[in-house]
């Protein structure tokens, strides 16, 4: 569920001298820099006072970083970027303003958001800590020329998992993979099927849920798909991962709306017009990465970095920038009647694509994190899940032994 992680990036930094009172120093990961490329002109001509500067390091460094800043209490920006995927975790460490305070009001805000964002940047105290920026509606991008080569219809492929693993038996004798992991299917069902008051691993009272059965039947599926040799193997953000896109050896790819600005920016380019997006198989919603960002305690200006968030988080035109700009799509919910969503997308053979991607958004069920997710998630999607697919090791046994380690782990 990562968003935009471009391997090997190197650091990039504007670098500001030290602190000057007024000044902004936004900490985050690509491609927010293209981003914030356009938006700091714009915003500097309307606050003529503050000049915003930026540090961008690539998506793991950046959060090791934040770590280390968070924990000795020095050396983060004034406004610092975080995944989804990290953001109950720092929450629940401490480090960040409570944004539901007197002084920032965030509280007030809640409406203008999609819903199920707003509530990841809570805390276990019901106050808010982090304001998204962007959201990832979870789709599937498929190849166009691929399913016509097989007389294929999307909308009978995505009906459930059965149909969309019949597909992929079609494609075998095409040399083509159904998709490059079968990875990707487990986690998108163990994101996309959680009974609402629970979360992703644990349940209301802090009770694992890792042996249930929606990571059974995620393992199950994945492991039917690796078993029939339907997908590549292939590794997210691989070379060989941009070669099957490129080249049309794999048909699918479920991801958030994002991969899109990552597909015909430079990923590849040259297959424009040859891709699709639809709905997740088996009529599921859910959301596929998102950022979010936060004041730090130690920050220096926090007034301005307020003021800087608010900006990049509930006005239009920063809001639409961003989906135009580097494909992130809009938290505000208001940006949803713009025109930019009925424009005909040429990558995408003219599909109005950006409907599609604003009808899940609104539809994808709100999971608040819990703490110990990240430790969860390594165990399972990074540990056990692995050992189903790649060694063979009974689903259960799996899942009992990574249960275990969690347990172990967490306390």
């Amino acid at each position: 569920m990562k968003k935009l992680i471009v391997a090997g990036v190197a650091s990039l930094a504007i670098l500001a001298t030290p602190a000057v009172a007024g000044d902004v120093r936004f900490d985050g990961f690509p491609d927010l820099n293209s981003h914030l490329d356009k938006l700091i002109p714009s915003y500097s001509e309307k606050n003529p006072d503050t000049k915003v500067t930026y540090q961008m390091n690539n998506h793991g460094d950046h959060h090791k970083k934040l770590t280390t800043n968070l924990a000795t209490g020095s050396g983060a920006g004034d406004v610092v970027a975080v995944d989804v995927g990290f953001i109950g975790s720092f929450i629940n460490a401490g480090g960040f303003e409570d944004l539901s305070g007197a002084d920032y009001g965030a509280d007030a805000l809640a409406d203008s958001f999609v819903g199920y964002a707003w509530d990841q940047g809570k805390g276990a105290d019901g106050k808010q800590y982090g304001i998204p920026i962007d959201i990832g509606p979870g789709v599937m991008y498929y190849r166009r020329d691929v399913l016509e080569a097989v007389g294929g219809d999307i909308t009978a492929v995505i009906k459930d998992w059965d149909s969309y693993i019949e597909y992929g038996k079609k494609l075998k004798d095409k040399k083509v993979f159904l998709i490059a992991d079968a990875a990707d299917v487990a986690k998108t069902i163990v994101f996309t099927t959680v009974k609402p008051g629970e979360g992703y691993y644990f349940d209301a009272e802090g009770n694992s849920l890792i042996t249930s059965e929606r990571f059974v039947t995620a393992f199950s599926i994945a492991k039917q798909i690796r078993d029939e040799g339907l997908d590549g193997q292939i590794g997210a953000w691989t070379n060989e991962w941009y070669d099957g896109f490129k080249q049309g050896t794999v048909a699918t790819q479920l991801s958030g709306a994002w991969l899109l600005g990552h597909l015909q920016n430079w990923m590849a380019p040259d297959t424009k017009g040859k891709w699709g997006a639809s709905n997740l198989p088996n009529g599921i919603y859910g959301s596929w990465g998102g950022s979010f960002l936060a004041i730090p305690k130690q920050a220096k200006n926090k007034k301005e970095a307020w003021d800087f968030i608010k900006f990049l988080t509930t006005t239009s035109e920063a809001q639409i920038s961003g989906l135009k700009t580097i494909g992130s799509f809009p938290v505000l919910k208001a940006t949803y009647a713009d025109s930019a969503f009925d424009e005909p997308i040429e990558f995408l053979a003219g599909q109005k694509a950006r409907q599609l991607f604003a009808e899940v958004a609104q539809k994808v069920p709100a999971v608040a994190p819990k703490k110990g997710d990240l430790i969860a998630e390594d165990v399972v999607l990074n540990g056990a899940l692995l050992e189903v697919l790649n060694d063979g090791k009974d689903i259960m046994a799996a899942l009992k032994d990574a249960e275990r380690l969690v347990k172990r782990r967490v306390k």
